[in-house]
């Protein structure tokens, strides 16, 4: 059995020209633990994620995905690191020109499945286990916007990934739609017992399904624990930020170096 943590980021340096995002940053993810990343806007939580799939590169420290150290690796080789990382996008992510059914087929093709009838049963039992049994046949633009959601987690969770990366889950959902992705990652994690990074800034469902939190705040991890504590024992810092009081100043030209900085390919350095 692997006693490695799933994913390990050991001492990140990022810059985006004069924006430092990461200034020694550190933390581990245990195997099967669902981990919350919180923190104000820009503070490099999705850009954590693409860097743990070297989509984009730090420029001092090492990552380790599902044991695999990725910085050093090769677009190439990374391929095998990411077939094994499923991801549900904030903006869905959905190809608007098919169906649900190819949308959620698209992990299976890229592995090589070709027995049809294979793709399709998969893709039924997964549209089940999202609870939105039966609508291969719709167009993503047919679909609400909670529905969407859904979709997307189901194409992220089809091949069984060993780990998994939720940005955003419930951005933009009504209350009902919010707790129907919330109880579908909770028993996701209880069924299958995946690992998963959760980026989110909705701190009911950071109480709902993380085991524990990390907050970002000016380059580093400030605090990480369970989110019991959250609210009473963590840095005045995090007890403010998640419960509405945090002042911390907001900074246009630094959420935007780091958007356009996570834009780059990853063929270079980051900066």
């Amino acid at each position: 059995m692997e006693t490695d943590p799933a994913v390990r980021f050991s001492d990140l340096h990022l810059r985006f020209g004069e924006l430092s995002l990461f200034e020694g940053l550190s933390l581990d993810v245990p195997r099967g633990e669902t981990l919350a990343l919180i923190g104000r806007s820009g503070t490099g939580k999705s850009v954590l994620l693409k860097c743990a799939l070297r989509l984009l590169l730090p420029d001092r420290g090492t990552i380790h995905t599902l044991g695999t150290e990725v910085v050093g690796m090769t677009e190439r080789s990374m391929v095998a690191v990411r077939k094994r990382v499923g991801i549900m996008f904030q903006n869905y992510a959905l190809f608007d020109s098919i169906t649900v059914r190819e949308n959620i087929a698209w992990p299976l093709r890229i592995e090589g499945w070709e027995d049809e009838q294979a793709i399709s049963e998969r893709v039924a039992e997964t549209l089940l286990s999202v609870n939105m049994p039966g609508i291969e046949l719709k167009f993503p633009t047919e679909l609400s916007g909670g529905m969407k959601k859904r979709v997307s987690l189901a194409r992220a969770i089809v091949d069984e990934p060993e780990l998994l990366f939720y940005d955003g889950p419930t951005t933009g959902l009504d209350p009902a739609n919010a707790h129907r992705v919330d109880a579908i990652i909770e028993r996701l994690k209880e069924e299958r017992g995946v690992t998963a990074i959760l980026v989110t800034h909705d701190m009911r469902t950071v109480d709902s399904v993380a085991d524990r939190v990390a907050m970002l705040h000016d380059g580093n991890v400030v605090w990480q624990g369970p989110p019991t504590e959250m609210r009473t024992e963590a840095p005045k810092v995090v007890r403010d930020f998640v419960t509405g009081n945090f002042r911390g100043e907001y900074d246009p030209a630094r959420v935007r170096a780091m958007l356009e900085g996570s834009r780059r390919p990853s063929g270079g350095g980051a900066g």
